[in-house]
């Protein structure tokens, strides 16, 4: 018996960390539609929403429910078992991404040594849902939004892959954890605050059109695409694609703050901030970078679609090969020397 529980345990200890990363990212991903709502509204010198508990606290909930109630319709001419399974396959790449993520100097789910490379196979497979939502929808409209939107997607793939490259290329790892590590002692180590500033800005624009963003948002132009890809879905099946956008956006905000803003390091490698926890820095920042969403959809109008390819294939794939080969030869000439 006690074999058998000696055996049990690191399945029970696997399960723990996994609930202990899914649980609160679920709820997180709830209260961030709250949060956007209320930042925009600010913005736009409106209250938002206010009714349902304190403060609106428990408007996310409120509409999760309203949504688990009502009716699922399936298209008679739809693909069906392609149709129900494409939202829930865009929901979970997002939660996958996350078992990889180093929240803390001693807590990640899978301490892989290619996890870089994870992440980047996990955030490229979001297109299938897409694509498989549009065709299994057999409706123009759907299927124009899964094109556009597969399109625009695998552009700026190209570009955030050989970001990552300058990234690796400068912490000499593929292992997520080294790559913090290489950017302690202090925010002049960072690498957004280096040879990779260029690199992290065309991140963080790159991630704005991963996960259809705005300005960015292309494929749910309401106006000639009746909400794009997502058109003939209702109730929770369109809610897991809602939900989906909200999780990919936690998931590039935290790729963000691995990558290029240090992860779980203090700004200042002195007290009181060395006092603080690092998941506590590691939060702190991911919010930082889903305030910076936030802020790019109450501010910039969308762009056309043309402007959106010309910036991913004329300057942004450019611009990242131009920089791995400069961070290659600062690492062998500069770093090395």
């Amino acid at each position: 018996m006690t074999d058998f529980f000696n055996q049990l345990l690191p399945l029970l200890l696997l399960i723990g960390k996994i609930l202990l990363v899914v649980v609160p990212l679920l709820i997180c991903v709830a209260m961030l539609t709250l949060v956007e709502r209320k930042v925009i509204a600010a913005m736009q010198l409106r209250k938002g929403p206010n009714v349902v508990g304190f403060w609106g606290l428990l408007q996310p909930f409120a509409d999760g429910l309203k949504l688990l109630f009502k009716e699922t319709i399936l298209p008679s001419e739809a693909s069906k078992i392609v149709f129900i399974a494409a939202p829930m396959l865009t929901f979970s790449l997002a939660m996958l991404g996350w078992a990889v993520i180093p929240i803390a100097p001693d807590f990640v789910i899978a301490d892989i040594n290619v996890g870089i490379l994870y992440l980047f196979a996990i955030s490229s497979l979001g297109v299938y849902g897409i694509i498989m939502a549009g065709w299994a929808s057999n409706s123009k409209y759907a299927f124009l939004g899964a094109i556009r939107s597969s399109a625009q997607m695998v552009s700026y793939e190209v570009s955030i892959g050989f970001v990552i490259v300058t990234v690796m290329l400068m912490s000499g790892s593929l292992n997520l954890g080294d790559i913090v590590r290489a950017q302690g002692g202090g925010i002049q180590h960072w690498n957004a605050f280096g040879i990779l500033f260029p690199m992290f800005v065309v991140f963080f624009i790159s991630a704005l059109a991963e996960t259809n963003r705005h300005p960015f948002d292309l494929p749910e132009a309401e106006a000639e695409l009746v909400a794009g890809y997502n058109v003939e879905y209702s109730a929770m099946s369109f809610a897991l694609f809602f939900l989906g956008e909200y999780a990919n956006m936690i998931l590039m905000s935290g790729m963000a703050t691995i990558l290029f803003l240090g992860g779980w390091q203090p700004p200042l490698d002195v007290a009181p901030f060395t006092l603080v926890p690092g998941a506590a820095w590691f939060i702190a920042k991911v919010l930082a970078c889903l305030f910076v969403f936030i802020w790019a959809r109450a501010t910039l109008p969308r762009y056309r679609y043309d402007q959106l390819m010309r910036l991913g294939w004329k300057v942004f794939l450019p611009l990242s090969l131009l920089w791995v080969v400069l961070v290659a030869g600062y690492v062998v000439y500069a770093k090395a020397g």
